[in-house]
């Protein structure tokens, strides 16, 4: 069984739809996971915002306008007048749902609950369609199985043995469909699996079935080696092994969400992403095959800050960098890169949310120097040591550019620079020139 995840710009309209559901229907028995349609998620934080902000006016409003949107693509997906029913009556209920917030206390509870809702949507009118076109389909509640434990991490048990039943109960189907991003908690509340929560969705399916093949289907032929919205030219690479592919969806690579590459890699199944607007091209295989001496991409991480920490007394002293970490673990904040010298350290962070009470407390350490609007430029490949040469074209490529930081070493397959976010597009051109 493969397991198939169609992205909210793949299902973003009927005639989209339509697409989506001529690319699954070859008679091969598969899970299929939706996202929201293209610009839903946004749409309901707005909502959820003007609730928050106890402006029920306002978010009514926003509900009518999203509304509006789906009974518009209702006309233009279905010709069957009961299958228009029931998916006007579909929409009915979601959106009768939604307004029955404005008269509660709005929490994070309640957000989560309006958030799920594109999905739920989503999975309901595609499987609407699947029965009308007469294909041997069924909808699995995402919620019946998907959750998370309270560390929010997902309880792949749970998962695996929920999911068999859910499979269990709907024997002799084609095709299974269901919903990327929305799960349980630990206590039964509605939550997710954050932004790009699809896509690990479908790779926790995958990993629960013992699927044969991961595909992630977005409007783009795979994972580019370097970002065609600034550079001229860039190819798709045909293969990736899970550690390049995990280290260029964390610095960058928007096609695909970090989290997505474990449950594949840790249960050997290969991801294969694919283009639903070029269903034939090759796009990207993410596999444990080695691709050995060769660099593959380049991805950019914006919106990093830059942290130096300065002290005579960091000289010999066992301590200072479990002192240094400490402060980052008790904000819960993650560090990107580290660099040490013998009289200070750096580090790099992508989340400033407790960015003033960090650097307080690395104060009573040494002196603290803060560089914002810093941007990571990662370059990965088989960069094994004994590959001679390979550090050495990247470091020449930036020889025009200011370099904040270089990292190197942490993994065999990655090499990290930092520079001003103003030298972005020159960095990744200048790379693309010298290493493709």
């Amino acid at each position: 069984m493969k397991v198939l995840k169609f992205g909210g710009t793949s299902v973003g309209s009927a005639p989209r739809i339509k697409e989506v559901a001529k690319l699954i229907c070859d008679g091969t028995q598969k899970i299929v996971v939706l996202s929201a349609m293209s610009g839903t998620t946004n749409s309901l934080v707005e909502i959820a915002d003007y609730f928050y902000k106890k402006n029920p006016a306002g978010a009514l409003e926003k509900i009518n306008m999203l509304e509006h949107k789906y009974e518009n693509v209702v006309d233009e997906l279905y010709s069957n007048p009961k299958s228009k029913a029931d998916a006007t009556e579909l929409i009915k209920r979601h959106f009768e749902y939604l307004r029955t917030f404005s008269k509660a206390v709005f929490t994070i509870f309640e957000e989560k609950a309006i958030l799920a809702q594109g999905e739920l949507i989503s999975t309901g009118m595609f499987q609407i369609y699947m029965e009308e076109i007469g294909e041997s389909s069924v909808l699995l509640p995402a919620l019946e199985y998907m959750r998370i434990d309270k560390n929010s991490e997902p309880d792949t048990a749970f998962i695996a043995e929920n999911l068999a039943k859910q499979l269990e109960t709907n024997p002799g189907k084609t095709y299974y469909i269901t919903q990327g991003y929305i799960c349980r908690n630990f206590y039964g509340e509605i939550d997710n699996l954050q932004r790009g929560g699809s896509d690990y969705t479908a790779s926790l399916i995958g990993a629960a079935v013992k699927a044969k093949e991961i595909q992630i289907w977005t409007d783009i032929d795979g994972m580019h080696n370097n970002d065609p919205r600034i550079v001229d030219g860039t190819k798709p690479v045909p293969f990736l092994n899970f550690e390049e592919a995990a280290e260029l969806a964390y610095f960058g690579a928007k096609i695909l969400h970090p989290t997505c590459i474990l449950p594949a890699k840790l249960n050997n199944i290969p991801v294969r992403l694919l283009n639903t607007m070029d269903p034939n091209a090759h796009g990207t295989l993410i596999s444990s095959k080695i691709n050995k001496s060769n660099i593959q991409a380049v991805a950019a991480k914006d919106g990093i800050t830059a942290i130096k920490i300065k002290s005579g007394r960091m000289l010999l002293a066992y301590g200072f960098l479990r002192k240094v970490f400490e402060i980052f673990e008790s904000y819960q904040t993650p560090i990107d890169m580290v660099t040490t010298s013998e009289v200070g350290v750096s580090v790099t962070m992508d989340n400033k949310k407790n960015l003033t009470e960090i650097v307080d407390n690395l104060k009573k350490l040494g002196t603290v120097t803060v560089d914002e609007d810093m941007v990571i430029i990662c370059v990965v490949g088989e960069l094994q040591p004994e590959n001679v040469g390979f550090q050495a074209r990247a470091v020449n490529a930036l020889k025009d550019i200011p370099v904040r930081m270089i990292s190197y070493g942490g993994s065999n397959y990655n090499v990290s620079f930092l520079v001003n976010a103003s030298d972005k597009n020159a960095a990744l051109r200048a790379l693309s020139a010298s290493l493709f």
